[in-house]
């Protein structure tokens, strides 16, 4: 958004600063300032002039010499310019001035142009005569400049003036970049108000008195909103004897400096208050509008409608419209039709001030091709208070104009309007949030400045209906700060867990992940969390499997993009089968992911998202490999105990013989294995390949940092191997799991230190040796404690059908 500082000034006339204070300070206190622009940039030395006498060139056809009063002296100056004649008042740069451009109306120089006195074809010339282009303008914001010529005054503007102060170019424009949650600030007036405030200014409103005449409005025009939710309000006042002419000077200069082509007085005025008040308008030719009847409704699926540019638009249901007791004439927020354009027959208007649902008209808005000003405006969301003021503001500018005569009263249709946001005063909490100091009577000064009223009686806060974005107690104490002034604000600490310098328990996990991952060779990979149905027959998955209940994307970029994972090796396989493709001998990846398993199909909530810490490995390795791995990331993490792992897991995608749910504490907390045969096959892999998946949501309640110190023993340790003939079917967990049970508190530790299986060891059977360590912390164990140890569990073993080796 651009606007004049003269402009603002009309609402704070005591503001004083320089166009950099200006800029600085509104930035800082958060209507930030992108930048500016004098309008008078290499303008020096221009005086209003008036031609006394014009003479021909004696030795130029196309020249003439004139005879110019500056004020007080007469100057001669030699032009070519067509347009001039005996009496006219002209800008007029003297001998040392500067202009911002040529006339041709081409690109600005940066320095500007000097004009020094000289001769032309031998005829002294002690200045230049001015066109628009020169001052760095043109005829869109100066419509009664000649097309081709020198800028002729009116005949009102006093010889030897400032003509850059005549012209109204003694102004710097400053553009602005508002955030969409400020939607008072799309208007001068909200500029205006943060201006105030922020130069602990007097803000001054103007004055609207636009009462009319004895007339009602009711009886020229009657107005029916059947969707209030698309249209909460309308208001719509009339004006007859209407007179098309152009607006005043002052009008059409902020008209230009805010990027808007003065038109005419009618046109000008709706364009004038929608940047003023930020609330577009539209008029209408009254007599054009059949039943003089207005009807909001939606449009029909298939209606096609000229719009004001010409255009046919094609609408639907969705699309708001503003019709007649006939035909559509508008379409609301965006733009009029062409069959109730205004035109300089026109006699009587109805003007049209109405709040749309902002999300509507921004659809609408991309649906029918047409983005407009007052779109952008309504799009935000307005303030539906503001629709009265706005149109009472347009009839009092057509009454001081004397464009036409108000008809009295106002058709002013809406539902229950919004009320205020009422907060308790809580100065205490705002100090704590900011890290301040700031005294209650400062907050309530600042409360003043930007029209939040405060209820002593009560200890509220009201909200303006135009500050949409103050909603809670943080937003108040966010309005303290940006006047009392961020750069006041001392550097503090935040309080609560946050200055503990930690992450989070669940991020510390994953972060061990990581370091234990990459401790053991790992590399870190990223698999995308789309994938293709067809991942579940790759991975052998049945077709009642759970897994393949995934979540199909709405507006997917393809089939192989078009589900959301509920298994994470897809990704990794198609990684470690890249890397293999691509001759890398000894693979070793890892990911930390999001799993997303639907609670139902179709949706009615949001999916569970689980964390899977999942590893995958070819070449020198095998399964222990990766169990060792498992079990390094376990001990990292606190969870001491024995895994216990499952070999009849029966997952399809690993192989039949080389794969285990993990369990701990008796719960599941992932898997690992060799990959299928048939799956590498379906991977284009020619090689073994192992992966692990933990379940990081099942591992959280059995991890811990906490550490206990133990000193170093004191006492001796005392060794017994066993060395053991054992069935086929029992496996390793199994027997370690009776040695931890009966092996009771003087246990510290057991090992796996043989394993054998051949001619030696009957059929059926396998030779395994475990070296069993016993200690305890208060004394030296005798051979009796020890010897009852073993004796437990042998016992234990025998019971597996475990025999001795003599």
């Amino acid at each position: 958004m651009n606007t004049a500082l003269s402009w603002i000034k009309a609402y704070v006339p005591e503001l004083t600063c320089t166009d950099q204070e200006y800029m600085d300070a509104m930035t800082l206190s958060g209507t930030k300032v992108e930048g500016y622009a004098r309008l008078d940039k290499n303008l020096e030395k221009i005086v209003v002039g008036q031609i006394k006498k014009i003479e021909k060139h004696p030795d130029a056809d196309k020249l003439i010499v004139c005879q110019v009063d500056i004020g007080g002296e007469e100057i001669q100056i030699v032009t070519g310019a067509p347009n001039v004649k005996e009496g006219d008042k002209v800008p007029v740069v003297l001998d040392g001035g500067k202009v911002a451009g040529g006339h041709d109306g081409g690109p600005l120089p940066e320095d500007g142009i000097s004009i020094k006195a000289g001769k032309l074809r031998g005829v002294p010339s002690n200045g230049m005569m001015c066109s628009i282009e020169e001052l760095g303008s043109d005829r869109n914001f100066y419509p009664e400049a000649p097309e081709m010529g020198i800028y002729i005054f009116e005949d009102d503007v006093q010889v030897g003036a400032d003509a850059v102060e005549e012209l109204g170019l003694r102004d710097t424009v400053f553009e602005y970049e508002v955030t969409s949650n400020r939607v008072d600030c799309y208007s001068v007036i909200g500029i205006a108000r943060e201006a105030a405030a922020t130069f602990r200014k007097p803000f001054v409103l103007p004055e609207v008195t636009a009462e009319g005449n004895d007339e009602k409005a009711e009886d020229y025009i009657s107005v029916e909103v059947h969707d209030t939710e698309l249209c909460p309000r309308y208001c719509a006042r009339v004006c007859k004897n209407i007179k098309i002419g152009p607006s005043p000077k002052w009008m059409q200069r902020r008209l230009a400096a805010s990027g808007i082509r003065p038109i005419n007085n009618l046109v000008d005025i709706t364009n004038y208050v929608m940047e003023e008040y930020g609330q577009p308008m539209h008029a209408y030719d009254l007599d054009t509008i059949a039943g003089r009847k207005i009807i909001v409704r939606r449009a029909k699926d298939g209606d096609v409608f000229r719009t004001l540019d010409g255009q046919d638009r094609n609408l639907d249901s969705d699309v708001l419209m503003i019709c007649d007791a006939e035909k559509e004439v508008g379409i609301a927020g965006i733009m009029g039709g062409e069959n109730s354009m205004i035109t300089d027959s026109v006699t009587t208007v109805l003007f049209e001030a109405a709040t749309f649902n902002g999300a509507n008209i921004r659809k609408s808005a991309k649906r029918v091709g047409l983005r407009t000003d007052a779109s952008g405006k309504f799009e935000k969301g307005l303030d539906p208070y503001n629709a009265e003021a706005a149109i009472n503001r347009a009839c009092q500018l057509i009454e001081e104009f004397g464009c036409g005569e108000v008809v009295g009263g106002i058709v002013d249709v809406h539902g229950e309007m919004k009320e205020k946001v009422v907060l308790p005063f809580e100065p205490e909490r705002y100090n704590s949030l900011l890290g301040t100091d700031v005294s209650e009577q400062e907050m309530l000064n600042i409360f003043k400045m930007i029209e939040v009223e405060y209820n002593a009686a009560k200890g509220t806060l009201t909200v303006p209906t135009f500050r949409q974005d103050i909603l809670r107690q943080c937003d108040i104490a966010e309005e303290v700060a940006r006047f009392y002034g961020y750069d006041k604000i001392p550097t503090t600490l935040p309080n609560g867990e946050a200055t503990t310098g930690k992450l989070p328990f669940k991020l510390r996990i994953e972060q061990k992940a990581r370091d234990i991952a990459e401790y053991c060779g790992f590399s870190q990979g990223m698999c995308y969390s789309f994938e293709s149905p067809k991942v579940f027959d790759k991975l052998l998955l049945p077709a009642d499997d759970p897994a393949r209940q995934a979540i199909t994307i709405a507006n997917p970029l393809g089939e192989d993009f078009s589900i959301m994972r509920t298994i994470p090796l897809h990704g990794m396989l198609t990684s470690l089968a890249t890397n293999y493709n691509r001759r890398n001998k000894d693979v070793r990846l890892y990911e930390l992911g999001n799993i997303y398993l639907p609670k139902a199909l179709p949706l009615t909530e949001l999916p569970e998202e689980r964390m899977q810490f999942t590893l995958g490995m070819y070449g020198d390795c095998d399964f222990f490999d990766m169990k060792g791995v498992v079990e390094e990331f376990f001990e990292s993490i606190g969870m001491h105990k024995k895994a216990v792992y499952d070999p009849k897991a029966g997952r399809n995608y690993l192989h039949p013989g080389r794969q285990a749910d993990i369990y701990y504490e008796d719960a599941p907390v992932g898997y690992l294995g060799e990959v299928h045969p048939e799956v590498c096959d379906n991977y284009d892999m020619k090689t073994r390949a192992y992966v692990a998946v933990l379940d990081i949501p099942a591992i959280l309640p059995h991890a811990t940092f906490d550490r206990k110190y133990e000193g170093i023993a004191k006492y001796p340790a005392v060794l017994r191997d066993i060395s053991m003939v054992v069935p086929k079917t029992v496996m390793a967990g199994q027997i370690e799991a009776v040695i931890a049970q009966r092996g009771g508190k003087i246990l510290e530790d057991y090992q796996l230190f043989d394993i054998y299986e051949g001619s030696q060891i009957k059929e059926g059977f396998k030779s395994m040796a475990y070296s069993i360590t016993f200690r305890a912390k208060d004394r030296t164990l005798e051979e009796a404690d020890v010897t009852g140890a073993m004796k437990k569990i042998l016992n234990g073993l025998e019971g597996m059908g475990i025999e001795l080796r003599s």
